[in-house]
């Protein structure tokens, strides 16, 4: 195996090559891509989105048979379940969704809800370093511990930012690219950190 994407390591067995599969290396690809177009366009577009799960559809066919699409299905389902919430409030763009049932018609339910994790974890450092260097962080957490207590309150969920949205440059200003912190967090997955 003197492929250039393995790289030669102990294993827990104590010996072999661990690295990328073909696979993994695809998955990436395709990650590197959208977070490409949420940079430029602002976008994760709908027809990468689908072509990815198709070629995930089509690898988890060649590994388990008709039953891996059916592993595909369910680990996206679940994906989609935990992250609606967060879409419906706003705190995460549709592209992103769509970008997280992607990564889970490649991966499992035990590598997808680890990776979900560390990507919100990622993004929470993004989204603190970009507040610090835009000198309002203060103001961003008086607005997010405003939202809490205005949803206990009342018992309802609003749109995170709604009224942030009456100054289209301060909202977008607030916003970060999540599809770095997804590619991130399945780079750091695939290359075994967790």
């Amino acid at each position: 195996m003197s492929s250039i994407y393995f790289i030669e390591s102990i294993t827990e067995d104590g010996g072999g090559q661990i690295g990328l599969t073909h696979i993994q290396i695809i998955l990436l690809l395709l990650l590197l891509v959208a977070v490409f177009t949420d940079f430029i366009y602002e976008k994760i577009f709908n027809g990468w989105i689908v072509t990815g799960i198709l070629i995930g559809f089509f690898f988890r066919i060649i590994q388990n048979g008709w039953q891996g699409i059916g592993y595909a299905i369910a680990t996206m389902l679940l994906s989609f379940v935990l992250l609606y919430p967060l879409y419906k409030i706003g705190a995460l763009g549709a592209g992103d969704v769509k970008l997280f049932l992607m990564t889970g018609s490649f991966v499992g339910m035990n590598r997808q809800l680890p990776m979900m994790g560390i990507s919100f974890l990622a993004g929470a450092l993004f989204s603190i370093g970009k507040m610090i260097s835009e000198e309002n962080f203060k103001e961003r957490m008086q607005y997010l511990f405003s939202y809490l207590l205005d949803v206990l309150r009342t018992g309802q969920w609003k749109l995170y930012g709604e009224n942030l949205k009456q100054d289209d440059q301060k909202y977008n200003s607030n916003k970060i690219h999540f599809a770095l912190p997804v590619c991130i967090s399945v780079m750091l997955g695939l290359g075994g950190l967790y």
